[in-house]
């Protein structure tokens, strides 16, 4: 075992060395990078990015809310965020009343901000391999409670690299206390909504901003009126001087999931199977959500988090199949493994071997996936999983059940109910006798939807009755889905590659490509944990003759402006700043006008969990917040293409613009140190 960690040892580091752009790095081998990252304009060290000795950009790095990313830029634990990373904190503080996605949130002092309970971030301490020592015996619950013993508040993880090639410990600081302190109003923060969403040109402010508190000793803690802001040991300078075509840029962030090296196999499955199935059942969903929210104030603000985050992964397939299609992927894939099968005869048994294992899982992982995306879409049967977990005090359960009816309309989830159990009756393969029955004596999946909501008492928060829970159709209908649910709960893992009948065999499949393809950059898939990506600013030909340049500027937003589409009506502030050109310090002369900078596009591969990262210029200096790729780039999670892939940066002078004339919030800009 150590002989063959040895071995991948050395091919790991003769193949980290090679020159490509593309490529998510771990920052504690960023040495091996750094001079190609030199030739390109970066002017700081290794040691600058990550260091375990003194304090580096690293520190200024926050894992936010689980799935984003977001950065340090006051000395005072301010962060800055996306405003989709952030919504649903902001949807959680805002009421018909008080509605803060619509009119935006602006706290005028520290004692405004807005405590939001379940918000967490982490700050990486250090990550180190760990890879000898599981070989030696030494268990991963083992490692994990050596390392949270080492500090207050510290959380650690064990994270796989290479289908298990490596493993690596990540060490972070747990934040309890974070409270939001500023958000645009939607039609800033996102502009054009679902229309805009992947696309290029682009006018989005997407940003919002928090804090992180700590106890006196500047220690994680847990809320309390007692806590003061947070002081990090680093926190990025913000840099106002611009970008143009071809500056470097660096992105540092916690990416979440790619698969660079799946198979021919995997690839058809995600372009002809999953994709096409789980794009249908949320177009169904959006469409239903989506014209509840046009009839009511109050369904609008109660679903604005759920139906963002249902239309955020449907666009994204729905560009990942054309670029999968586009760039011929599926044929790429064959024609590699070919060449391997050719020059490799002796390891050709691991195509076969991989081949096999994808055909003995497929129908278990689609029925993952299709119940995931139709019948876990039936939420009234929270109630009961609430309602009978034993784990909950009283009191626990009454405020779960609180949060749960807040953003919960009956009429939405029963015609959800009714289009998603049809889904997956015409889809599944798979049933539970129970299931089975119950359709049948109702007569079929949408009049069984029907029924339940016709019966229930569980419709909403004054109805609920705990003594009413066993006898309610949901709690039938959740019984009899509960097998299933058990079943289907087998193939959970971050992709169909990584089941482990089928991961088994990538393993020692990456490792013959190491020794193989020595030309190959190759970079371990992102996993949540955190990363360097590197790349220039840059347009592309999105088609033939129509070539996009790099940055939009406030006249396309004026252009998109229009009072009766609520994703386009932009407040009144922003109106009238354009027509007074009262710009303020953030204006600039940009091709012959006077003007303020929005977006920027990059050739920094980046993928969902890089939203809210820091985008750096050559010093190491904040230019901007990733929020998004190009909808020709949302295949780059399985082929990056450096002639088409770009993220969408939002300007940060586009930020300090939004927060000073629209926000009239110049206290956090003079805490930024601008």
């Amino acid at each position: 075992m150590k002989r063959s960690l040895l071995i991948f040892a050395l091919l790991f580091a003769t193949t980290f060395s090679a020159v490509a752009d593309k490529g998510m790095w771990l920052p504690s081998l960023i040495s091996s990078r750094i001079s190609d990252m030199k030739s390109k304009g970066f002017k700081l060290s290794a040691e600058d990015i990550y260091s375990i000795n003194k304090a580096s950009m690293k520190d200024a790095v926050v894992l936010f809310d689980g799935g984003c990313t977001g950065e340090i830029i006051s000395e005072k634990g301010l962060i800055l965020t996306n405003h989709h990373c952030g919504y649903d904190a902001i949807q959680a503080h805002s009421t018909v009343e008080h509605d803060y996605l619509t009119d935006g949130f602006w706290a005028m002092n520290h004692e405004e901000e807005l405590p939001c309970p379940g918000l967490k971030v982490h700050i990486l301490v250090r990550m180190e391999e760990v890879t000898e020592r599981l070989a030696a015996g030494e268990t991963k619950e083992e490692i994990i409670a050596k390392a949270k013993a080492e500090g207050v508040g510290f959380h650690a993880t064990v994270e796989s690299m290479y289908y298990g090639n490596m493993a690596y410990l990540f060490i972070y600081r747990e934040f309890n206390d974070v409270r939001l302190v500023g958000a645009p109003p939607t039609t800033i923060g996102k502009f054009g909504a679902d229309n805009d969403n992947w696309i290029w040109p682009r006018h989005t402010g997407d940003f919002s901003i928090f804090r992180i508190y700590a106890n006196e000793n500047n220690e994680p803690a847990a809320y309390s009126a007692e806590n003061k802001p947070y002081k990090p040991a680093r926190h990025f300078q913000i840099s106002t001087k611009g970008v143009k075509e071809g500056d470097f840029t660096m992105i540092y962030g916690f990416p979440g999931n790619t698969q660079e090296y799946i198979t021919s196999d995997a690839v058809k499955y995600i372009a002809e199977t999953a994709d096409p199935t789980k794009i249908d059942l949320r177009t169904q969903r959006l469409d239903i959500i989506g014209a509840a929210q046009a009839k009511s104030t109050e369904t609008r603000i109660k679903y604005a988090a759920k139906q963002a985050n249902i239309a955020n992964a449907w666009k994204k397939w729905q560009g990942e199949v054309k670029g999968i299609n586009r760039l011929g992927t599926y044929g790429k894939k064959v024609a590699y493994e070919e060449r391997f099968r050719k020059d490799n005869p002796d390891k050709a048994y691991l195509l076969d071997s991989l081949s096999a294992a994808y055909e003995r899982n497929m129908e278990g992982y689609f029925h993952y996936e299709l119940f995931n995306e139709s019948l876990r879409g039936i939420e009234l049967a929270q109630v009961v999983t609430i309602t009978n977990n034993t784990k909950l005090s009283a009191e626990q359960k009454q405020a779960a059940l609180e949060l749960f009816y807040k953003d919960f309309d009956v009429n939405v989830d029963r015609d959800i109910a009714i289009a998603m159990l049809t889904a997956y009756e015409k889809h599944a393969t798979l049933f539970t006798p129970a299931l089975k029955e119950l359709l049948a004596k109702h007569g079929g999946a949408a009049a069984y939807a029907e029924w339940i909501y016709a019966n229930t008492t569980l419709g909403s928060l004054e109805s609920y009755n705990a003594e009413n829970v066993a006898n309610d159709p949901i709690t039938e209908f959740a019984e009899a889905i509960a097998p299933l649910r058990a079943h289907v709960s087998k193939y959970a893992y971050r992709n169909f590659s990584n089941i482990p009948d089928i991961e088994r065999w990538f393993r020692p499949y990456v490792k013959a490509l190491m020794e193989w393809d020595k030309k190959r950059a190759f970079f371990p898939d992102a996993n949540l944990t955190l990363r360097v990506a590197y790349g220039k600013v840059a347009g592309y030909e999105y088609a033939d003759g129509e070539y996009h340049l790099p940055q939009t500027t406030l006249e396309g937003i004026i252009a998109k402006d229009n009072p009766e589409i609520y994703d386009y009506n932009v407040p009144q502030a922003l109106r009238d700043a354009y027509a007074t050109k009262d710009y303020g310090r953030w204006g600039i002369e940009l091709n012959g006008k006077y003007t303020v900078p929005v977006c920027f596009i990059a050739t920094n591969h980046t993928t969902g969990g890089n939203s809210g990262s820091p985008v750096l210029n050559r010093k190491g200096e904040l230019i901007g917040v990733n929020f998004d790729r190009t909808w020709l780039s949302t295949m780059s999670d399985i082929e990056f293409d450096e002639t088409l892939c770009r993220n969408i940066i939002c300007d940060i002078r586009y930020v300090l613009f939004v927060v000073d004339k629209v926000g009239g919030a110049e206290w956090l800009i003079k805490e930024m140190g601008i």
